[in-house]
C-alpha cells in the first residue's frame, strides 16, 4: 500500500458501501464508474478546474470512459483510486484511473476516461487554459 501511495500524487480514499454489492456477492461493475466519477471530481478541485468551472463556464466532459476489472471487490473494504494524466492536447486529456483495495493489498481495477473541455455557454469545444495545462502537467504519467 505504501507504495502505491509513494507513486501517485492524487489519491481518494472511498469506503465500499454494503449495497454497492450485487448478487453475486461483489461490488457491481457499473459501481466503479461511480468510484471514477468520485476520485476525477476530486482532481478536479485539487487543480482548481471546479473554481474554474464556476468563474468562466468552461469544464470538462466524458466523451469515452473504460474499465478493466482485475479482482473482485467486496464489503468490507476501502478502496484508494488514484488519477494521472496523459495525451494532453489543446482542448483534451487522458485520465488514468487505479483502484487499489486496502483488504486485498492489490490494485483490482484500472479505468480510463477521455475529458474534453467545453464551454457550457456557448455549446462548443474549448481550449485549456495554461494554468489547467501547467496543472495536468504536474500530475502527467512518465513518458513510455
Amino acid at each position: 500500500m505504501e507504495q502505491f501511495i509513494q507513486q501517485h500524487s492524487i489519491i481518494t480514499e472511498i469506503p465500499v458501501a454494503w449495497g454497492e454489492m450485487d448478487a453475486l456477492n461483489h461490488v457491481n461493475n457499473v459501481v466503479y464508474f461511480r468510484y471514477f466519477e468520485t476520485a476525477r471530481i476530486d482532481f478536479f478541485s485539487q487543480i482548481n478546474m471546479m473554481d474554474d468551472l464556476a468563474k468562466t463556464s468552461i469544464g470538462p466532459v466524458l466523451s469515452e470512459t473504460h474499465a478493466r476489472y482485475k479482482r473482485p471487490v467486496t464489503f468490507p473494504d476501502t478502496l484508494l483510486v488514484s488519477v494521472s494524466i496523459s495525451d494532453i492536447q489543446q482542448d483534451r486529456f487522458v485520465m488514468h484511473y487505479r483502484i487499489f483495495s486496502k483488504a486485498q493489498q492489490a490494485v483490482t481495477t484500472t479505468g480510463t476516461a477521455n475529458v474534453v473541455m467545453f464551454n457550457f455557454k456557448t455549446g462548443q469545444k474549448a481550449t485549456l487554459t495554461p494554468e489547467l495545462l501547467d496543472a495536468l502537467k504536474q500530475h502527467a504519467e512518465p513518458s513510455k
